[in-house]
């Protein structure tokens, strides 16, 4: 007769079997704050090649490949391509964008908004620390129109990129919600944002960046996302190191 699993093992099936966990959920939280737990899960983890991947920025966790299995599992030919998620060139590119479009911004408001939640907490006799905003409350979304017309052309069409925004929704870097491109639970988790960030504010989708903010400007505010909403990489070698996989 098996003995009944502990959290670490529930834990750890539940995200075997979902890809990801949104930081909410009961076993995650008591992860999060749990440091015994955290490591037991972590530990286990690693015998098997793997890692538990979080990020105050994201709204989820998830498992990803501990770097020394890459070479056993993708071989050098993987380690030396532009992606480990299967994704065609064009793919990366768009994933590229989409990111600097959603997650630069949202990490900003993030970093803004809790700057302000803490200057307005200094005038109380006793504070808590306050939290960093959930990515649902402040991150961005994208016109699914505006992007075709403004980079449609370089990211292969209308055709073309339809393919490639499901198979960003497939693998969870994006969610739809009519016109609206959202950011999907591991968008901010499977890139990495210290090494992608500089390279794409000091190189050319910088200025694409910069134009995307100053037309943002002059159009209607985009509301923020409902946190309460259901919720449903890689770029190329001369951007960005590769993603993390999923799997």
């Amino acid at each position: 007769m098996h003995e009944p699993l502990d959290d670490a093992a529930l834990l750890i099936a539940e995200l075997l079997a979902s890809r990801w966990l949104p930081r909410r959920h009961p076993r995650v939280r008591r992860a999060l704050i749990d440091a015994e737990l955290w490591q037991t899960v972590q530990d286990r983890l690693a015998l098997s090649g793997l890692r538990l991947v979080d990020n105050i920025h994201a709204d989820h966790v998830c498992v990803a490949l501990l770097r020394g299995a890459e070479t056993a599992v993708f071989g050098e030919t993987g380690l030396n391509a532009n992606n480990n998620v299967r994704l065609p060139r064009d793919a990366v590119s768009l994933l590229v964008l989409l990111w600097s479009l959603i997650v630069l911004p949202k990490r900003e408001r993030q970093a803004a908004r809790a700057a302000t939640a803490e200057a307005e907490g200094q005038a109380e006799m006793f504070t808590t620390e306050r939290p960093i905003p959930s990515a649902a409350s402040v991150s961005p979304v994208v016109s699914y129109k505006a992007l075709l017309a403004d980079f449609g052309l370089q990211l292969g069409r209308k055709t073309r990129m339809d393919g490639n925004l499901k198979r960003l929704e497939t693998r969870g870097f994006i969610v739809r919600k009519g016109d609206d491109i959202g950011e999907g639970p591991l968008l901010d988790l499977l890139l990495d944002y210290d090494a992608l960030a500089p390279r794409i504010l000091e190189g050319a989708l910088g200025d694409v960046l910069t134009r995307a903010r100053q037309k943002a400007a002059t159009d209607p505010a985009t509301p923020d996302r409902d946190p309460d909403e259901s919720e449903a990489a890689t770029t190329p070698a001369d951007t960005a190191p590769n993603a993390e996989d999923e799997d």
